[in-house]
């Protein structure tokens, strides 16, 4: 891999995980347009370190929450922030059984052929588009007699069922933010909350990762993607996506908010058919 295709990873890397059309399912698509000649491992290790790199833009941009919480469970303050932290280490548990019970699996599914991509990219498009049509109707736009639809804050079960949504979407095509925020949407979640929850849930998972892909790499520097690949191009791809997810994550919340999920349910209709037909 040289620096500009590292580059054009990078960027895609950094839009796609903040964007509900799934980062994993777009590196995919690139590594065939590229003509990349990856394995399996290879791939996700290097979606891993592009995802290191988009956890970090999260940090920054969501800092003014990021360090309350931090302060609050390492003080057991016991306040909503401490709270916040317990439901996200609840959502950290499926996906952390599926990565270390079903890794093999999971690398089975990288850098092969674009119909489970676009398989998945369809799931994608039903999920945004059923969240959108049951959970958009206005607190005074209710059927008259029937009791208005009231967002509530995400509870314990709720961020059981959201890292449930996650440990799904560790599949290529199956756009994380657009899982989890779409099932705190459908189960009644408030708009923001749910996409900040979604955004912060993915540090401990990722970041674990990386703590393991360093152990590998101080025990077996051969073995590592940085050998396969380089140094100059992970940095490269590093941060061009630490970059621009700093910009898609701002960008992302907003949309949220504004309940525009639906066109991105259009796109990713659209990409999942031409990856079934490719």
């Amino acid at each position: 891999m040289d620096i500009l295709n590292a580059l054009i990873m990078g960027l895609v890397q950094g839009l796609a995980e903040f964007l509900p059309i799934s980062s994993s399912g777009h590196l995919e698509i690139f590594r065939e347009i590229l003509g990349l000649d990856l394995s399996g491992e290879e791939s996700l290790e290097f979606d891993v370190v592009l995802h290191i790199a988009t956890v970090l833009s999260t940090i920054v941009v969501l800092w003014h929450e990021f360090v309350p919480l931090v302060t609050s469970f390492f003080c057991f303050k016991r306040d909503n922030n401490f709270h916040t932290v317990v439901k996200i280490l609840i959502s950290c548990i499926p996906v952390g059984i599926v990565g270390l019970c079903f890794k093999d699996v999971i690398e089975s599914f990288f850098g092969t052929d674009l119909t489970m991509v676009g398989i998945c990219l369809l799931v994608t498009a039903a999920l945004l588009s059923f969240s959108y049509f049951f959970r958009t109707r206005p607190l005074d736009d209710a059927p008259k007699g029937k009791q208005p639809y009231q967002p509530r804050d995400i509870t314990y079960l709720d961020a059981f069922i959201i890292g449930c949504a996650q440990a799904i979407a560790v599949l290529p095509g199956l756009s994380r933010s657009g899982t989890t925020i779409a099932t705190g949407i459908i189960i009644g979640d408030k708009r923001a909350q749910v996409a900040r929850f979604s955004f912060l849930m993915v540090i401990i998972p990722i970041l674990g990762q990386a703590v393991l892909d360093i152990k590998d790499y101080i025990t077996d520097p051969a073995a590592t993607v940085m050998q396969s690949i380089g140094w100059q191009p992970l940095l490269a791809g590093f941060l061009t996506a630490f970059i621009v997810g700093c910009i898609a994550c701002r960008w992302m919340i907003e949309i949220v908010k504004k309940g525009k999920l639906i066109w991105f349910a259009v796109y990713c209709l659209a990409a999942g058919i031409l990856c079934i037909i490719y």
